[in-house]
């Protein structure tokens, strides 16, 4: 199991939405397994031996006081037709884990993937588990329930033989079935199960499979359920109906941090079947269907009082100041720097060629496919949520604060929720669909808009990074000084063997709300990182892939570049007129990325200023390497849907604000990537099944950036530092 920096040093400084004080604020006693279940066998994982990211924070992740559960941590049910129950807190979000998890357990288990079914991300069910993101499924949660499974296989073993009457060294498990040597005597897993009440527990000093003699795992396992997307059976939160169900609409302020002078709502009272909700700044209505709701939320006449708010023209200069109230999970420096190596002044004496430049990013937003929802339904004293979240015993605690509740009185469900990309890590919109049915007495489903989402949900950090380098005429760089001022210290780390550096992260106050994205801040220091390697490469006249070599001795950072460059064909020929080449590399959460990108600068389209030209993405290659490859199709998949995603935040994705309020809202007004946007793309997997797995779903995306502005920069001789590259398009003079 990977224990990368004990887990992240918990959780990384750039989750600031995991810190915020509550939106709103209107021990689990041990489950009686045989109960919940019926007959079969329960096997346990004592918490005590919990993965370290699991117990620093109360469930929040905010350091509160929750109890977290002292009896179990995961679990496996036979039941008693052979089929195995798998629970985990973990959620499924479009990254495939429901796949990856059921392969491993399958594979420990040797039975058939499509017997195994996990429950996930059931507050009721499954253990808890601070959440899904920073790429933490297949490192943590994998093992675990590898672990499980393979104990349980060993137990199911005894019984099986004490049934048949033989050494449970002369039996093995094929398919589900239990075989002795010559196949003589066999059983089912369902004869092994049937009529049994026993709970195991499982001693912690079992072993794993090792990738070498995977055999489902490690293989390109379809995706489970596949087709009940495919064809729309799938329900996720906004197709989920309970009896007497009203719809929602929440009241929104005119900008950010206004404040409430009054409201006269009688016009929205008088609306048939319409109730309005107040709750000190909380202002909501339910009606019999979605239109009467947005009609009556647009009928009540709020006076705001806003204050003077910042600007984009202003942004930059704020996030150079220093932080006045420190949200977040570490002070300056923030686990990727203030661990300064050698001296600066040194290292710049020493130097051929200085370089000093400064780097930014700007806010962008996730545009997941499906808005923030939720279904709220009380039941007594009892609450049942179904939301959309990566979170769900986060969003619990939510709901346990904002309405002074037991623990024991709150449910969420998240069903499998089509996509987050680190944004739907909390839970307004559970409490706003909770404080809802309270108030109605009855269930009641909210459905954020895309204006909502775009306006109200957290943004990915902006950022200022400054960089101060210094690099022999032979390639050696001798001084590496990087600040990065807001947007965070994941992927702020060197891998250049470089004797004198000083890497550090600084807090700042951010004009809007921002916290998790796919990648965290990786993609910002990458971008400035790649970038600024590209320039010392041109400074003395070296090939940029010569120049990372001569500089690079981690050998696994070296394999995912040389493979990306040979695939590529880097070297070979020049780029044709109005193209360029560019390479980039680099590493995150225990995965190494080498990106080569090949650009066109074209004619500016129709509804594109005249003046500019477009720059289209022609060619893609990337090589991953990530450890022992679990299933290779859906990692190319998270591979490819990274890139396509990079596109847009490398290119044109920027959120425009004034004075309190975004100016670009809409799909109509924020670009993101279209189809003709999509480049050819070649995923290369470097498996390596001699190192535990890391995740994937976010180090992908960190390449591709850079990869882009450094193409650019061959095509045209312009050297761009701002992301996104080419908002307005490109001009070239």
């Amino acid at each position: 199991m990977i224990e990368e920096q004990s887990l992240l040093d918990e959780i990384e400084s750039e989750r600031y939405e995991l810190f915020e004080s509550p939106n709103y604020n209107f021990h689990f006693a041990r489950r009686d397994f045989i109960k919940a279940f019926g007959l079969g066998i329960v096997f346990i994982v004592p918490a005590a031996r919990a993965p370290a990211q699991q117990r620093g924070q109360g469930e929040s992740g905010r350091g509160g006081n929750e109890r977290l559960p002292n009896d179990i941590d995961a679990w496996i049910h036979i039941n008693e037709d052979g089929g195995v129950n798998v629970f985990t807190g973990k959620v499924e979000v479009g990254q495939n884990t429901r796949t990856t998890l059921s392969q491993s357990v399958a594979d420990e288990l040797h039975v058939p993937i499509d017997s195994v079914h996990l429950v996930m991300g059931d507050t009721d069910l499954t253990p808890f588990d601070m959440g899904t993101f920073g790429s933490r499924s297949t490192p943590t949660m994998a093992p675990q329930l590898r672990k499980a499974a393979a104990a349980a296989r060993e137990m199911l073993i005894a019984m099986a033989a004490e049934q048949l009457q033989v050494e449970p060294k002369a039996l093995r498990i094929v398919d589900a079935r239990f075989l002795n040597h010559d196949k003589s005597k066999t059983l089912t897993l369902a004869e092994v199960a049937k009529g049994r009440k026993l709970v195991k527990v499982i001693p912690d000093d079992i072993a794993i499979t090792q990738p070498k003699d995977w055999t489902i795992a490690g293989t390109p396992a379809a995706k489970i359920d596949a087709k009940n997307y495919v064809t729309g059976k799938h329900r996720y939160t906004s197709d989920i109906k309970r009896e007497g169900m009203l719809y929602g609409k929440v009241v929104r302020p005119a900008t950010f941090n206004a404040t409430l002078v009054s409201v006269d709502a009688k016009a929205a009272e008088a609306m048939p079947g319409v109730k309005v909700v107040t709750d000190g700044t909380f202002i909501g209505v339910v009606a019999p269907d979605q239109q009467a709701a947005t009609k009556a939320a647009n009928a009540i006449a709020i006076d705001w009082k806003s204050p003077g708010q910042p600007t984009n023209a202003e942004l930059f200069d704020l996030l150079r100041k220093p932080a006045t109230g420190q949200k977040g999970g570490r002070g300056e420096g923030g686990g990727g720097g203030s661990r300064p190596q050698g001296s600066i002044t040194d290292g710049l004496a020493a130097a051929d060629k200085k370089l000093e430049q400064t780097y930014t990013v700007a806010y962008i937003a996730h545009a997941p496919l499906e808005p923030r929802a939720a279904v709220a339904e009380w039941n007594g004293d009892k609450l049942t949520v179904w939301t959309g979240s990566q979170r769900p015993f986060g969003v619990k605690s939510e709901l346990v604060e904002a309405f002074h509740i037991p623990e024991d009185k709150v449910r969420v469900i998240v069903p499998d929720t089509g996509s987050g990309y680190g944004g739907k890590h909390t839970g307004e919109c559970a409490v706003e669909a909770a404080r809802l049915a309270k108030a109605a007495g009855k269930p009641v489903k909210l459905v954020w808009t895309r204006e909502e989402e775009f306006t109200w949900a957290y943004f990915r950090p902006a950022g200022v990074i400054d960089i101060r380098s210094g690099v022999k005429n032979d390639g050696t760089i001798t001084a590496w000084e990087f600040h990065n001022y807001n947007s965070g210290a994941s992927g702020i780390q060197i891998k250049y063997d470089i004797p004198n550096n000083d890497i550090r992260f600084h807090p700042s106050n951010s004009p809007l709300r921002q916290g998790s994205y796919r990648g965290l801040a990786a993609t910002a220091n990458h971008f400035a990182r790649e970038s600024h390697i590209d320039e010392l490469a041109h400074a003395v006249n070296m090939d940029p892939l010569e120049f990372r070599l001569k500089n690079i001795k981690d050998d696994r950072l070296r394999d995912v570049l040389q493979a990306a460059a040979k695939s590529f064909g880097w070297g070979k020929a020049k780029p044709e007129r109005g193209h360029g080449f560019g390479i980039a590399c680099g590493f995150e959460k225990g995965g190494y990325i080498a990106s080569c990108a090949e650009i066109a600068i074209e004619p500016p389209s129709d509804k594109e200023e005249k003046t500019n030209k477009r720059v289209r993405v022609i060619r893609v290659v990337e090589a991953f390497e990530c450890g022992a490859v679990v299933n290779p199709l859906h990692l190319r998949n998270q591979i490819e849907g990274a890139i396509t995603m990079a596109i847009g935040g490398a290119l044109f994705e920027s959120i425009q604000f004034e004075n309190g309020k975004i100016l670009n809202p809409h799909f109509a007004s924020y670009r993101v990537p279209r189809f003709n946007d999509s480049p050819q793309i070649e995923a290369l997997l470097v498996d390596r099944k001699d190192i535990p797995s890391a995740g994937a779903g976010e180090t992908p995306i960190v390449g591709l950036a850079p990869a882009v502005a450094n193409a650019i920069f061959n095509a045209t001789g312009v050297r761009l530092r701002a992301l996104p590259l080419v908002g307005k398009g490109l001009t070239v003079s």
